[in-house]
């Protein structure tokens, strides 16, 4: 590493790349019930920052309400988003099933804990208008 970099937490290096990608993701649950209470979410994220670190990638923030969360991920290059988001729902939906049946059974019937969509953004770092303006601003050779 050159000595003119200042170590940085939130800056992944891996042998060829380097980087720092971030991820907000937001779930909800079938139907949009609310099935969320103070305990299942302690729980939810408990779960979820054990999937994370199973991928290598760190649940930074974590939070919901009655009918959805939120979660901001840093996240290696080498993950697919889709493969963590299926990952996160899957292990957190067998899991909080087996922890609160008779609570979620109230709020959702069926199979499914999760609704199959999801929201993901990337985010962090400069804005894109910031980014776009560097880009246009590079010296192109004559």
């Amino acid at each position: 590493m050159s000595p003119r970099w200042e170590p940085n937490p939130n800056i992944r290096r891996g042998r060829t790349v380097v980087c720092t990608l971030h991820a907000h993701l937001v779930f909800t649950p079938k139907y949009r019930r609310g099935p969320f209470t103070d305990e299942i979410l302690t729980r939810c994220e408990e779960i979820m920052r054990a999937v994370c670190a199973d991928f290598e990638t760190e649940l930074v923030e974590f939070n919901g309400e009655r009918d959805h969360i939120h979660l901001l991920v840093h996240y290696p290059p080498k993950v697919a988003i889709s493969r963590l988001v299926g990952s996160l729902k899957g292990v957190s939906a067998r899991r909080l099933r087996q922890e609160f049946p008779g609570h979620i059974r109230k709020y959702l019937w069926g199979d499914h804990f999760w609704s199959p969509s999801y929201f993901a953004a990337s985010c962090g770092g400069a804005p894109l208008a910031i980014i776009k303006e560097y880009i246009e601003n590079q010296k192109r050779p004559g």
